[in-house]
């Protein structure tokens, strides 16, 4: 089971409750994840607001040190990390490899720009003043992070608060624990204090409601869909509580008669059916001029068809199975609306076998 890790120790939750974790390659319950209750929720932000007075106080240099390491160990375990994400959230394995080595990489860059979180001096209105502008933590930071990219979409939020000098609590993804957890560990083994990296797992809803009234948290940042970051934001607004959020995209691509538009084919399948097409920069819809209409339209179809779907552990996949049943039922009800209003289905439309969250590469068109 993956626990919760609080105040530098991992324990499981109060109540000692567990949600299970599925693995979408197969639908097989393959572990939990402890469940922190209001209690846990409680002691993670206490042990950030204490560890959060003595962190402001180490300088960027002692805080860069402690980064550089564990980016390196990160690294170390790379492999084993790569494996969890693929089990736990069904991306191919070179995905998973390449994730843990960007998120090593995010580490690496707020290492160093912690070291240049530099002031300014500014004019002053009279020949006696001078005005300075000082960078400061802004304290307890609450980081919700989502299951496409369980590592290094929480290393983004992580990674900088620390680098400023500010403590978190961690809500990861339940679908998708050991990835987070595993960079929990690393920062721990580098050496970063006791409370100022918390992890805790749960109800989003009541987690999210716990943490956004405590005083003590003064910085929010999320990732994940649009409707819950609107839900979010209005309970930040009222305690007025900064906010920073990345939501749902709904990318567009547009390729014109000028351009090269069998290249364009190609990239724009690729980039489409990575991990899944669960990318929140995935492209939704490709506009194509007209003249080159069937010619593209032809080149997708048989690029995207060639696109071998199986297992993420398998070094021949290039694109694994969906992250859960909601997903493949998302799927049908979209195929189906676009089809009953006119659109033409030149590929996939159907759920690949009964066992696992396996979806074929579909394409609808519209003239």
């Amino acid at each position: 089971m993956t626990e919760l890790f609080i105040n530098g120790v991992w324990r499981a939750g109060r109540n000692g409750a567990a949600i299970p974790v599925e693995n979408p390659a197969t639908g097989e319950t393959i572990g939990s994840v402890a469940k922190a209750e209001p209690d846990d929720v409680d002691a993670a932000i206490g042990a950030a607001t204490v560890a959060f007075q003595r962190w402001r106080e180490k300088s960027a240099y002692h805080r860069y040190g402690i980064m550089r390491e564990a980016a390196n160990l990160l690294r170390e375990r790379q492999a084993e990390i790569a494996r969890q994400i693929t089990v736990e959230q069904g991306k191919p394995i070179a995905e998973a490899l390449s994730e843990v080595a960007v998120t090593a990489d995010v580490i690496d860059w707020n290492a160093e720009e912690g070291r240049r979180a530099y002031g300014r001096i500014i004019p002053g209105r009279t020949e006696d003043t001078r005005q300075l502008v000082l960078k400061e933590p802004v304290g307890v930071v609450a980081a919700f992070s989502p299951w496409n990219f369980p590592i290094q979409t929480a290393a983004m939020k992580v990674a900088a608060a620390i680098a400023a000098g500010c403590a978190v609590v961690l809500k990861a993804a339940e679908e998708t624990p050991g990835a987070p957890a595993a960079m929990v560990q690393a920062f721990a083994d580098a050496g970063l204090p006791a409370g100022v990296l918390n992890l805790v797992f749960g109800e989003p809803a009541q987690i999210s409601e716990r943490i956004i009234a405590d005083q003590r948290v003064r910085k929010l940042s999320f990732t994940g869909s649009t409707i819950v970051g609107r839900h979010l934001a209005a309970l930040a607004g009222r305690h007025l509580k900064r906010l920073t959020m990345e939501l749902g995209g709904h990318a567009p691509a547009i390729v014109f008669a000028d351009a090269n538009w069998e290249a364009a084919a190609e990239i724009l399948s690729s980039k489409k059916y990575r991990n899944a097409g669960q990318v929140c920069g995935s492209p939704t819809r490709i506009l194509v001029q007209k003249q080159i209409f069937e010619r593209f339209a032809d080149r997708f179809t048989q690029h995207s068809a060639g696109i071998r779907v199986g297992d993420g552990m398998h070094p021949d996949t290039l694109m694994g199975p969906l992250a859960n049943s909601r997903r493949i039922a998302s799927m049908e009800d979209l195929i189906e609306d676009a089809t009953n209003q006119g659109a033409e289905l030149r590929l996939g439309g159907k759920r690949i076998g009964n066992r696992g969250f396996f979806f074929e590469p579909s394409i609808v068109s519209v003239r």
